[in-house]
């Protein structure tokens, strides 16, 4: 992934690290029956110390917690890394019924004979792969049990009727956790001490600018300040409670942007992906107001972008 290590670069990430990524990939190649579950990333992470930060704790070995606020790209880092590091990634979105048998595995009857059907989280094991722990403050305690042993220094799963399995060298595991979702709940500290924590920050204005530029390259610059400072405004609103966050949707700014580029009107555009985020009819006027202040309603397409 060329690309990736030329954008890092560009950005300034410390070459330290990104030297013992290549020393990482030249040690651990990928199988290539399973070149096709390593991530090719629509979008680029912007910011350098995350980064940074992200790259040491898993070249040190350690699993690595993404903890933060909805639209901090979470997701996205998580993909970057696992193509960055160039390895075959699972995810598991955990909910209330997410049990030990989907993530280790189970007995299945395949026809003929009945045979063990490995789970992502076996399969992350046996293959050297990057797990991505979606939500997993939505774990129920029967899954977190399975996750302990795999995750601290005994590195390894046993499978009930089967065996230990020891997780590859190269095995590491990304969670994910947003606060205040419904349904979520706080880590107990066994689980939270089988983690580097990463505290991920809201994406800075210069960074948003960046990200609109790379996605949407012929975008007009002057529109694209304008949505950057948008998306800024958006979530001072949010942070003093003025507005929900569920405006607050970094995907849903750029999904406008992608409609305004069909031709939708800007004006279109940010209410279906922006204000009608909201289901709440007085705080769709107030989220209105705000974009209306920046962005006009009958913007064109010739108007956003200059190519």
């Amino acid at each position: 992934m060329e690309k990736l290590f030329t954008f890092l670069e560009s950005e300034g990430v410390d070459a330290v690290l990104l030297d013992g990524v290549r020393d990482f990939r030249g040690r651990y190649p990928a199988p290539p029956e399973l070149a096709d579950r390593i991530p090719d990333p629509e979008y680029l992470f912007y910011g350098k110390k995350t980064w940074e930060l992200a790259l040491a704790a898993l070249l040190a070995g350690k699993n690595l917690l993404l903890a933060g606020p909805k639209a901090t790209g979470k997701n996205v880092l998580s993909e970057n890394l696992a193509a960055l590091f160039g390895r075959p990634m699972w995810n598991v979105s955990f909910h209330i019924n997410t049990d030990a048998a989907y993530l280790v595995g189970t007995d299945t009857y395949d026809g003929h004979a009945v045979t063990f059907r490995p789970g992502p989280i076996w399969l992350c094991a046996a293959k050297g792969g990057f797990g991505v722990l979606d939500e997993i403050n939505m774990a129920k305690n029967e899954a977190l049990a399975v996750l302990h042993a795999a995750l601290d220094f005994r590195r390894s799963l046993d499978v009930p009727g089967y065996d230990r399995i020891d997780l590859r060298p190269e095995t590491r595991f990304i969670a994910t956790m947003n606060y205040g979702y419904a349904g979520t709940r706080d880590l107990n500290e066994a689980l939270t001490s089988r983690f580097a924590v990463l505290d991920m920050p809201v994406i800075s204005e210069e960074n948003l600018q960046k990200l609109i530029s790379r996605r949407y390259g012929g975008i007009n610059v002057r529109i694209r300040d304008q949505l950057a400072r948008l998306y800024g405004e958006l979530e001072r609103k949010a942070e003093s409670a003025e507005i929900s966050d569920s405006a607050l949707d970094l995907r849903g700014l750029l999904d406008a942007i992608a409609l305004m580029e069909q031709g939708l009107s800007s004006g279109d555009a940010l209410r279906m992906c922006v204000v009608n985020k909201s289901f709440d009819a007085y705080e769709r006027g107030l989220i209105h107001d705000v974009i209306a202040a920046r962005i006009p309603e009958d913007l064109k397409k010739s108007d956003v972008f200059d190519a």
